[in-house]
C-alpha cells in the first residue's frame, strides 16, 4: 500500500498531537502509578482495584488506566463494564466509577464483552499511546496503571508514553517461581530508569474460617526477602482470602465491602508505606 506524501505529513502531525496531549493532561496528575507483575496469577488487578479505592476512601482524587489490552479486567471488577465511552472533540471521556474513580479501559470499545484482541505489539501500543494522550482524565492525585503481567509491549509503551512515570509498585506471592519473575520486573525498571516505588506480598497465609488457624499455603516473606536482596522497599503484604475474589467478581473491591477486616487494614498499611515512599522521592527530587 503506498502512502502518499500528504497522508505521511498528516499522520506525523498527529503523532506530535499525541506527544503534545500526554505531557498536557499528564502534567495534570501528581502521581502515576504502573503496578505489574512478573507472572500472572498473583492477583495483580486486585491490588490495583482495592489501591485505587483505598486512595480514594482518603479522599484523593484516583484514575485507574487498564493498560492490560488483551485481558482488560478492571471494568468488570468494578462493575461498569456495560459502557459505551463518550467523545468530545478529539477527547475520550472516561468513566466514573464509585467514590469518583475515572476508568478507561479497551474492555468498553469491544463490540461484544467476550470478544477477543487479536492484535500484534504496535496496534497495542498504539491503544496505551491515545489512553495517554486523548482521556481526559483532568486533575486527578493519583493514577494507577495496572499492567499485564511480564515486561512485554504494553510495559514498554506505558513507560514510553507516560510522561513522568513517577514509578511502579510490583506485586508477587511468596512461592519461588513467582519471585524469580518478579526480579525481571524489576530489572525492566531498571533499566528504562524508572524508580520502585515497592514490593506488595500478596497471598501470604490463608486464615481458616473455622478455626483461625493460619496455614501458609505459597509459602510466606518470599517478596519481603527479595525486596531486602534488591534493596527496594517492601509496601506490605496481604493474606490469601476467598472472599476477596468473589467480591471483586460481584464489581466491589473488598475494602470498600469490608473495611475493618484484616485484609482491608493491611491495604491501608501499604497504602501507608507507599505514600511514605512518594514523600522521600519527592523530597529527594526536591534536593
Amino acid at each position: 500500500m503506498t502512502v502518499s506524501a500528504k497522508q505521511f505529513a498528516d499522520r506525523m502531525e498527529f503523532m506530535r498531537k499525541l506527544e503534545q496531549w500526554a505531557k498536557e493532561r499528564m502534567g495534570k496528575i501528581k502521581y502515576k502509578i504502573a503496578v505489574m507483575s512478573g507472572k500472572g496469577g498473583v492477583g495483580k488487578t486486585t491490588v490495583s482495584v482495592n489501591l485505587a479505592y483505598a486512595l480514594a476512601m482518603r479522599n484523593y482524587k484516583v484514575g485507574i488506566l487498564d493498560a492490560d489490552i488483551y485481558g482488560p479486567d478492571i471494568p468488570i471488577a468494578l462493575r461498569i463494564e456495560d459502557k459505551v465511552p463518550k467523545v468530545s472533540g478529539e477527547a475520550i471521556l472516561p468513566f466514573e466509577g464509585p467514590l469518583g474513580i475515572k476508568v478507561m479501559s479497551i474492555q468498553f470499545l469491544l463490540p461484544e464483552e467476550d470478544a477477543p484482541i487479536v492484535w500484534m505489539g504496535p496496534l497495542v501500543s498504539k491503544a496505551i499511546q491515545q489512553f495517554v494522550a486523548q482521556v481526559e482524565w483532568g486533575e486527578l492525585d493519583f493514577l494507577v496503571i495496572d499492567l499485564p503481567p511480564g515486561t512485554g509491549d504494553e510495559a514498554l509503551a506505558v513507560a514510553k508514553n507516560v510522561p513522568g512515570l513517577t514509578g511502579i509498585v510490583v506485586v508477587v506471592t511468596p512461592q519461588k517461581i513467582a519471585l524469580h519473575d518478579a526480579k525481571k520486573a524489576l530489572g525492566m525498571a531498571k533499566i528504562i530508569k524508572v524508580p520502585v516505588l515497592g514490593i506488595i506480598e500478596n497471598m501470604r497465609g490463608f486464615r481458616c474460617p473455622h478455626c483461625g488457624g493460619i496455614t501458609y499455603i505459597f509459602g510466606k516473606g518470599g517478596g519481603e526477602d527479595t525486596a531486602k536482596t534488591l534493596g527496594v522497599p517492601f509496601l506490605g503484604d496481604l493474606p490469601l482470602d476467598p472472599r476477596v475474589v468473589e467480591f471483586t467478581d460481584q464489581g466491589m473491591p473488598f475494602i470498600a465491602a469490608n473495611p475493618d477486616s484484616e485484609i482491608s487494614k493491611k491495604f491501608n498499611v501499604v497504602v501507608d508505606n507507599l505514600l511514605k515512599e512518594l514523600d522521600k522521592l519527592g523530597s529527594s527530587e526536591n534536593k
